[in-house]
């Protein structure tokens, strides 16, 4: 089994900077691309920042200049650093994964249950 497991939500005022965690464990071989996504309420989830086991980076537009991406702990643990945060960037933020596991089954699309981030005006 493969777990994603987020932290470091909550609520922020405008302007403020939060930075969430992922990390991922269990039976994996390999991690191919982490991102975050996230889902306001009434909305579609949509991808925030994702980066590549090569450390490619990619941004959604609205967030470009503003929130961070990287990945550490032999890249099993993927950051987003937010700063200069807005009210619209309210909602649920859900970690991403794609990965190989101990047999090298590719398992893609691996989510963890979400940590909340609310921006106050």
């Amino acid at each position: 089994q493969v777990q994603l497991v987020e932290s470091g939500g909550g609520l922020v005022q405008a302007g403020g900077s939060l930075r969430l965690s992922c990390a991922a464990s269990g039976s994996i071989f390999s991690i191919n691309a982490m991102g975050w996504y996230r889902q306001a309420p009434g909305k579609q989830r949509e991808l925030v920042a994702a980066i590549t086991s090569g450390g490619s980076t990619n941004y959604e537009d609205s967030v470009k200049g503003r929130f961070t991406i990287s990945r550490a702990n032999a890249k099993t643990t993927v950051y987003l650093q937010m700063n200069s945060l807005k009210p619209e960037d309210t909602a649920i933020y859900y970690c991403n994964a794609d990965l190989l596991d101990s047999y090298f089954r590719n398992v893609p699309n691996v989510w963890g249950q979400g940590t909340q981030v609310t921006v106050s005006s």
